[in-house]
């Protein structure tokens, strides 16, 4: 039985006896605390650093209080218990409390109580009935994902720390290192500046603390600590004024977004429609769940990253925003010669679509180094970005553009090298032969459709990968306009960049799609 399930089956189940359920941290509430929701930031400070779960019993009973983290991700593993306690207790008011330890993740876990047979707990999309805690890190997000040079930046902080320090990192590591924080391979490029914070205990409040210098297009991480060793982390990209390069690498941010499970609503669960099928908006500027770095970031960009700096490769970061920006895609294709997606673009309203389909027809060329690209079209209001349908099922198939689409996913459930097929420009250089077996591929696939354009050719599949006909395929095609696009048909290659084969493939299509 599924987490769901049996939550929902003991939540149906008995009486239970239990009323007036309310949630407080013992001090000062801040802002957006209510009866089921309370602020804690356990840093031995005494202020704010614990949970206190109060309620009236109307005969004596055993209540069971289990702390959840939530995570929707993984079917069958809906929440996980990260504390419990069980006390025998007598009619009355009465409270349990959580204490939780220092260093516990900044986000929100509800709380589950068991009172004799039945639970409380609270469901995605469903109305509350349990007491849900927020942990409290630093949590900062820029309104705006991409700043030119020169452009005054306002952040957004909630946190209680009476002082905090700030300082930019600019993302220049050449090497990816498994296991550190990434965040410190960047050159720093303030010095620190130290904020007086103690009239914002309560409260979010806005800043403007960061001014873009003459700094390279690229990406950039603003980090705030504290003294009790806190630390957050804003992303933001620095575009140019005007086009530097020829070669243009978008990062997605709107896929980051909906990746985004930060729970501004308290109710224990993220905010996305991955979470719920009745969350149909994310909210753009939200800070990011994992200390305000984007979710699978370091799958789907930071490899490539680090290869283009390895690389000594220039280019001109833009977001989704800055595609948006942009009148057509005539002008995207007056700037650049070759535009390159990385990670999973995934979400992309109709101007998008529309001024990278028509930088395709003026001959421009594209890159793809994920899967499941142009799946999703979104409109953006506002803050809001809503998801609206599939552009397959709107008359534009993105196989049209990408020349795959997306085929199957199953959460890596199923993983394979790629087998080359025929000798190819591709693998010059890389040692691979046709039929060799190169990487370790899978989590989401991509493969030809009757929409590809004619000519689209495969230069490595992996025959059946999830199941018969579900097969990923690496592609390649160009137009009578002299456009070259080149898609790699699985949702996890660009983390595959350090393999010298693979990293060599990926210069072959650099050098053939960035020549003019």
């Amino acid at each position: 039985m599924s987490a769901f399930a049996f939550g929902l089956a003991a939540l149906l189940a008995g009486s239970g006896g239990l009323h007036d359920l309310r949630v407080t941290n013992g001090s000062q509430p801040f802002a957006g605390d209510n009866r089921l929701l309370t602020t804690v930031s356990p840093n031995g400070d005494r202020f704010r650093d614990r949970a206190i779960v109060s309620f009236r019993l109307r005969r004596t009973v055993t209540v069971r209080m289990d702390v959840l983290r939530t995570d929707t991700l993984h079917p069958g593993r809906a929440t996980k218990t990260i504390w419990s306690t069980t006390r025998r207790l007598r009619a009355g008011r009465r409270t349990l409390v959580w204490r939780p330890a220092a260093g516990t993740e900044p986000r929100t876990y509800v709380l589950r109580l068991t009172v004799g047979r039945r639970a409380y707990m609270n469901f995605p999309g469903k109305k509350r009935q349990a007491p849900v805690v927020r942990i409290q890190g630093i949590e900062a997000t820029f309104p705006r994902r991409s700043y030119a040079p020169g452009e005054q930046a306002e952040l957004r902080i909630s946190t209680d720390a009476p002082s905090l320090r700030l300082q930019v990192f600019y993302y220049s590591s050449q090497a990816v290192r498994r296991g550190r924080d990434f965040k410190t391979e960047g050159t720093a490029m303030t010095s620190p500046v130290r904020i007086d914070w103690r009239a914002h205990r309560n409260a979010p409040a806005r800043l403007r603390v960061v001014r873009a210098g003459d700094w390279p297009s690229g990406l950039y991480f603003l980090r705030l600590s504290a003294a009790d060793g806190r630390v957050g982390y804003a992303p933001f990209v620095v575009k140019p004024r005007s086009p530097v390069s020829h070669v243009a690498v978008v990062l997605s941010t709107n896929t980051w977004q909906a990746y985004n499970f930060w729970d501004a609503t308290g109710d224990g669960w993220g905010d996305s429609w991955y979470v719920s099928a009745a969350a149909h908006s994310v909210d753009l500027e939200r800070p990011f769940l994992d200390f305000g770095v984007p979710f699978r970031f370091r799958d789907w960009d930071l490899d490539f990253i680090a290869w283009l700096n390895r690389t000594g490769k220039h280019v001109d970061f833009l977001t989704d925003d800055d595609l948006e920006a942009l009148r057509s895609g005539d002008e995207l294709a007056s700037a650049y010669d070759l535009v390159v997606f990385p990670g999973h673009a995934e979400y992309v309203t109709r101007h998008e679509y529309d001024v990278v389909q028509r930088y395709r027809d003026d001959g421009g060329n594209l890159m793809f180094l994920s899967a499941n690209n142009f799946f999703w079209q979104v409109r953006r209001d506002g803050r809001l970005l809503t998801k609206v349908a599939q552009w397959r099922h709107l008359g534009r198939p993105e196989a049209a553009l990408v020349g795959a689409q997306f085929a199957a996913g199953d959460y890596g459930g199923h993983q394979a090298g790629y087998v080359v097929q025929g000798s190819s420009w591709a693998f010059a250089g890389t040692g691979l032969q046709d039929g060799d077996r190169f990487g370790r591929y899978g989590y989401e696939i991509d493969a030809r459709s009757p929409d590809s354009p004619p000519g689209t050719r495969v230069l490595a599949s992996i025959p059946n990968l999830m199941g018969a006909g579900r097969t990923a395929e690496m592609t390649y095609y160009e137009t009578p306009g002299d456009a070259k696009v080149f898609a790699a048909g699985a949702l996890n290659f660009a983390a595959s960049i350090g393999d010298p084969a693979v990293a060599q493939l990926i210069e072959n299509v650099w050098t053939r799609l960035s020549v003019p």
